[in-house]
């Protein structure tokens, strides 16, 4: 495959970027976008040229390192993550633009690298249980109802990619956080802050900067881990509950 590409590049958080084009031959289908992109700097060294900088880590659709906007698509054009897309969802000829997530919250460090540690801070408002030390307690001495077990998986398959927030016209970050509340919240480990949990992380992910959430939807489409939408309803209820438990 011959293909076009339009690669965001900036060298640093206080130079302004442009799009670069590159010209690259045979792309297997076969390879993975990341791949593809390791083929490019090969290339960009061998000339003197400086590589383009991109995150990545486990490159197994697990860690949620691998961050791309391709074509105007979280993630491209599949639903899935950058690493796991393959150069077989585009056509010989094709031109592919290649940008870094867009949100005032995730300010761009090198190139296609952003800055995500603002969904750490979220999670380190009230991401977290309170559980006594000593002797493990027996695996079956709590038990939850499996409704509320589904429910919490769902919500703990979350990678904390941010495609979400890349997504949202408004740069928001409700799926993420309602997330990571909700695979808390509804067990029983995750009870004693539970209305804490829910103010302490909504208060966070707005001190960040994220933006307000409209219910478009689009979050939910381009999450590779498929976070229902209703998870944001689901995180508000928690949060009128506790303003109505907690007064501070």
């Amino acid at each position: 495959m011959k293909l076009t590409l339009r690669v965001w590049r900036q060298k640093n958080a206080d130079t302004p970027g442009a799009m670069a084009t590159y010209q690259l031959d045979g792309v297997s289908q076969d390879m993975s976008f990341l791949e593809m992109l390791d083929i490019l700097n090969e290339e960009l060294i061998v000339k003197g040229e400086e590589p383009v900088a991109f995150d990545h880590d486990c490159r197994e659709g697990i860690c949620g390192a691998c961050s791309l906007v391709i074509n105007g698509d979280a993630h491209g054009p599949e639903r899935t993550t950058t690493c796991q897309l393959h150069m077989r969802s585009f056509q010989d000829g094709d031109t592919i633009d290649i940008e870094p997530w867009r949100a005032s919250a995730f300010p761009v460090i090198k190139d296609l690298v952003v800055d995500r540690s603002a969904f750490d801070r979220v999670i380190q408002a009230g991401g977290f249980i309170t559980a006594p030390t000593g002797a493990a307690p027996e695996a079956h001495a709590t038990p939850v109802p499996k409704a509320d077990a589904d429910f919490a998986f769902e919500h703990a398959e979350c990678i904390g990619c941010g495609a979400c927030v890349a997504a949202c016209p408004n740069g928001a970050a409700m799926l993420f956080t309602s997330a990571k509340i909700n695979h808390l919240n509804v067990l029983p480990q995750g009870s004693p802050e539970r209305e804490t949990r829910v103010l302490d992380m909504v208060s966070q992910m707005d001190a960040e900067g994220f933006g307000g959430c409209t219910l478009t939807g689009e979050c939910a489409t381009a999450c590779p881990k498929g976070i229902p939408l209703f998870s944001i309803t689901a995180m508000n209820k928690e949060w009128l509950r506790a303003t109505r438990k907690v007064k501070r």
